[in-house]
């Protein structure tokens, strides 16, 4: 670096935005994070000791992500790169996998490659970093706001290390708050102060998102005029100006979306409307697609409801038409009722379990031949076939029920449908009873008593 260079990055680090000055140096420093970086724990005996293997941190923003990679930098010998995937290519990865080369053949000198943003490099970028991951040419650090499981490279990720990282406490947004007033990196020389209230109030909206806190100080200090006493006062009034209302964390295409409506499903399948009408809202705030979620509902109604109450799929059929039709603000109410009302309907999922388990059979055994009097005999030539030969029709019989054997004879003795105890499942079995099916004749327990159920393709 000369001298210009020098000079360059002095200025720089002196207009560098409060949350950037007031990045933690030291693991000492660092405000939250316990279950990760506290002193007994593995992450923090490895960068002390600075025997740090690859790892991918992972969580939402302003929660010291990148501030953990600047302490690691700060603590560790080895040579330290870092690259945002935004903005770099190939050959910056190319002229960093040199260096490395370089270091650890002459000088035996390890190299740490942080990347913030990882989930942006394509695959063929992550692949190219995955044979000096696993030869440790490179250690690697990834930073990420995307849940790492659907976005970085599954090699990748069998190399490395993941650490998620929660939001911040209000407690520990105050910590960090107060200290930007103490500290001469935060806004010290400007002699300032803040009430309680106010960092009370900032604390709370931000949202565990530190940066926001720390911008919204910023903000307020510079904008604000010192008082008589020669003074910047940063009251309740003047942080409320300075810093946005809370804003829902959601993302269409990431883990906030996906999250949101597997809870707000799991909250009509678990019979709690409250629940359901929040996870609602919340996707309703954060500008959800109504036509996505009435969709969910449809699904929901036969999934979860099932026969139990055949007017919940109605319901929400009807609601995925008018919601369309009606539009926004007024289609929530409609998505509302459809939502209380499955949540509140009585639930089965035997409709679910009795397809599963036949696309089980189908899969196993295949085309397996249909009864002879089962098969079309509409034709000409079709009785000399044996089409329809035998076949018993139901109407032409006392309750309109025949006994006949319908499933092919290899799996004459399969049951898919097993109708509950519940809602007008109950009604069901009483109806097979009062015919003379036997309701409770087979029993088929889904794996594990609890099945797999994709709510939606990632």
């Amino acid at each position: 670096m000369d001298l210009f260079d020098y000079m360059a990055n002095t200025q720089k680090e002196k207009e560098a935005p409060l949350a950037a000055r007031m990045r933690p140096q030291t693991l000492d420093e660092v405000v939250g994070q316990e279950e990760i970086i506290g002193k007994d724990k593995l992450l923090y005996r490895a960068i002390k000791a600075d025997r740090l293997s690859s790892i991918v941190l992972y969580g939402p923003p302003g929660v010291g992500k990148t501030t953990l990679a600047k302490v690691i930098a700060n603590t560790t010998a080895a040579d330290f790169h870092q690259v945002n995937a935004t903005i770099a290519g190939k050959k910056d990865m190319e002229a960093v996998v040199a260096k490395a080369k370089e270091n650890l053949g002459g000088y035996g000198r390890k190299t740490i490659l942080f990347i913030d943003e990882i989930h942006r490099f394509n695959k063929a970028q992550q692949d190219y970093l995955l044979p000096y991951v696993e030869d440790g040419t490179v250690i690697l650090i990834g930073a990420t706001t995307e849940n790492p499981y659907f976005e970085v490279n599954g090699a990748l990720l069998s190399r490395s290390r993941i650490f998620e990282l929660k939001p911040l406490s209000k407690d520990n947004i105050l910590t960090l708050i107060r200290r930007s007033f103490t500290s001469d990196r935060g806004v010290k020389a400007f002699h300032a102060d803040i009430t309680d209230d106010a960092a009370e109030f900032l604390a709370d909206v931000a949202d565990g998102d530190a940066r926001a806190a720390l911008n919204a100080i910023e903000l307020a200090v510079l904008t604000t005029n010192p008082s008589e006493d020669g003074m910047i006062h940063i009251d309740l009034k003047v942080a409320q100006e300075c810093i946005q209302k809370k804003v829902i964390r959601y993302d269409k295409t990431g883990d906030n979306h996906y999250d949101t409506i597997a809870a707000f499903i799991e909250s009509m399948c678990g019979s709690d409307p409250d629940a359901a009408l929040y996870y609602l809202a919340r996707m309703l705030a954060a500008g959800e697609d109504v036509k996505y979620i009435a969709r969910r509902m449809l699904v929901a109604a036969s999934e979860e409801v099932g026969n139990a109450d055949p007017m919940a799929i109605c319901v929400a059929a009807s609601a995925a038409i008018a919601v369309e039709r009606v539009g926004m603000p007024e289609g929530r109410i409609i998505l509302a009722q459809a939502a209380a009302y499955i949540a509140s309907a009585p639930k089965s999922n035997a409709s679910y379990l009795g397809i599963e388990k036949a696309l089980k059979t189908v899969r196993e055994t295949g085309n397996i031949p249909i009864p002879p009097y089962l098969q079309d005999s509409s034709y000409k030539g079709a009785a000399k076939l044996g089409r329809g030969v035998g076949y018993k029709y139901a109407h032409n019989y006392p309750n309109h029920w025949v006994e006949q054997q319908y499933l092919p004879d290899q799996i004459k003795e399969e049951r898919f449908y097993e109708p509950n105890d519940i809602g007008h499942e109950q009604e069901i079995k009483e109806y097979f009873r009062s015919i003379g099916k036997d309701p409770e004749r087979y029993r088929y327990e889904a794996p594990g008593g609890n099945p797999e159920r994709p709510w939606e393709d990632r």
